[in-house]
């Protein structure tokens, strides 16, 4: 985990959960889950908000396929 400023995690650079639960077609309560289990990469913003990186996510999106054809 890292921790950054707020305005750097708004940017394109990072996702929030909603926008990965769409991703893996899955519910955000699904996507928490996924953080707790540390099953996902994130940083934390300085607001205690979590943002995952859209490069690292994007790269798990295949798994994810493979798993619900």
């Amino acid at each position: 985990m890292v921790t950054m400023r707020a305005s750097g995690a708004s940017g394109r650079r990072y996702l929030t959960r909603a926008v990965v639960a769409r991703l893996f077609e899955v519910s955000p309560a699904t996507v928490a889950r996924w953080t707790r289990e540390g099953k996902l990469p994130y940083i934390l913003t300085l607001g205690g908000q979590r943002r995952y990186p859209r490069e690292r996510i994007v790269e798990l999106l295949p798994y994810s396929e493979r798993r619900h054809p």
